[in-house]
């Protein structure tokens, strides 16, 4: 991707990805890229077209790159993933109430797999939340864990343990306060019905 608007190291964070034996994350706005729905994903990508954030090209390429990333998890053996969201990518209304639908459609089936565990951190968790931005830890078969994480102008990837066990500390912490994956699952079928 030549004219990319993905942030630094995050082209070098996805080439762990496609390999991670496990995938940790914790998102809050916005669903999780890997738990989008294509029609989800769009209108996220429209939006920042229409505020000039980025091109039509660079919101192709953005589809193009998740899909892919999407693929990637269903090699064999799957990488184990835990995603816990905050409760504002519940709240937030993306793109219409059909396409709101259709993720919590996806999230619903996600929570399913054997392989994946989902959580919401709700908002009753106030400054307990561990997190106050994106965060993705990868885990590879040497149990080397990676850790990528986000603001609005940066990403940064980081490997030294030092700077990394902290992190994952941080989110055992905020597994630990987070709803369990059936009050999870409770939550986005009211979010479902549309009685959040």
């Amino acid at each position: 991707m030549r004219n990319t608007s993905l942030l630094e190291g995050f082209t070098e964070y996805l080439a762990l990805e496609v390999k991670a034996a496990e995938i940790r994350l914790f998102e809050l706005g916005i669903i999780p890229g890997l738990l989008q729905t294509s029609d989800y994903a769009a209108a996220i990508t429209r939006g920042a077209v229409q505020r000039g954030a980025i091109t039509e090209q660079q919101a192709e390429e953005r589809l193009t790159l998740l899909a892919a990333r999407q693929a990637s998890l269903e090699r064999t053996p799957p990488p184990f993933i835990h995603a816990v969201m905050d409760e504002s990518c519940l709240r937030r209304p993306v793109g219409g109430a059909k396409v709101m639908e259709g993720q919590m459609d996806r999230l619903l089936a996600f929570a399913e797999l054997p392989t994946t565990v989902l959580q919401v951190a709700p908002y009753s968790l106030g400054e307990r939340r561990s997190f106050d931005m994106p965060v993705l830890l990868v885990t590879m078969e040497d149990r080397k864990t990676i850790l990528y994480a986000e603001s609005a102008q940066r990403g940064h990837l980081e490997r030294e343990s030092a700077f990394v066990v902290p992190t994952l500390t941080a989110y055992h912490q905020i597994q630990a306060e987070a709803l369990s994956q059936a009050e999870s699952v409770a939550m986005i079928q009211q979010f479902r019905k549309g009685a959040p």
